[in-house]
């Protein structure tokens, strides 16, 4: 996630005037953290989200692989843009609101991340059928590469921001530039869209792009899905 600048104008203290979700969310992350860190092979085996023909799916890591991080940077800027973003969210909807916007949005990336698999896993399975070694190892690369992170439900969060509050100007630390919520999510979509694209092939290489665009979309949708039937707060 990029490092945003933001001014938090919250009264109390800093514990204080994190809303309950957010707080909650940020502990288990960093709880699931230590326990990575501690037994690694066993946690990305169980909770990391696999493939679903690979042999260490399981449906529960559909979920479980929103609070697991790859390193302290993965996690870091993640639970950072959650709590400066998605304070505000849950400010505005409640806890209940927040929560089912944060597991529709998040549950969405791996859903449009898993689809993408599956278009890759044909074209593979049908290379291997004219004799391709290299399609037979990508398939078993695809098969046996962990997905982690939160970051489909934060790339969900920027986006009900920038639904909510489109005009608000947003700073980044690096570079330093500054533009509305708006037009740093459609710059976000697009980066995210073209860099999947060129990607699409490299197995494993390291970003779930399209799950980050899976985040964006579902959290768009369940916003217009809200205000079409007035239920927006």
């Amino acid at each position: 996630m990029s490092y945003f600048s933001y001014e938090n104008n919250g009264r109390g203290g800093f514990f204080g005037s994190i809303p309950p979700a957010i707080k909650n969310i940020i502990i288990i992350n960093v709880l699931v953290m230590v326990m990575i860190t501690l037994k690694e092979n066993w946690m990305i085996t169980n909770f990391a989200l696999f493939y679903p023909s690979s042999p260490f799916f399981k449906p529960w890591q559909i979920v479980t692989h929103m609070f697991m991080h790859g390193g302290f940077w993965h996690i870091f800027f993640n639970m950072y843009t959650l709590f400066i973003f998605g304070t505000v969210l849950e400010r505005i909807w409640g806890t209940k609101k927040f929560l089912i916007f944060y597991f529709v949005t998040g549950i969405g990336a791996a859903l449009l991340h898993t689809g993408v698999q599956f278009i890759e896993a044909q074209v593979y399975i049908s290379q291997i059928a004219d004799g391709s070694q290299q399609a037979a190892a990508a398939y078993q690369a695809l098969k046996y590469t962990p997905t982690v992170g939160a970051s489909g439900a934060i790339y969900g969060v920027l986006m009900g921001y920038a639904m909510l509050f489109p005009d608000s100007v947003l700073t980044l630390i690096f570079p330093p530039v500054s533009l509305k919520a708006k037009w740093f999510v459609i710059i976000f979509a697009v980066i995210e869209l073209l860099t999947g694209i060129s990607s699409i092939r490299s197995v494993g290489g390291g970003i779930a792009h399209f799950a980050h665009l899976g985040g964006m979309l579902f959290g768009w949708l369940l916003i217009l899905y809200w205000k079409k039937r007035h239920r927006m707060y």
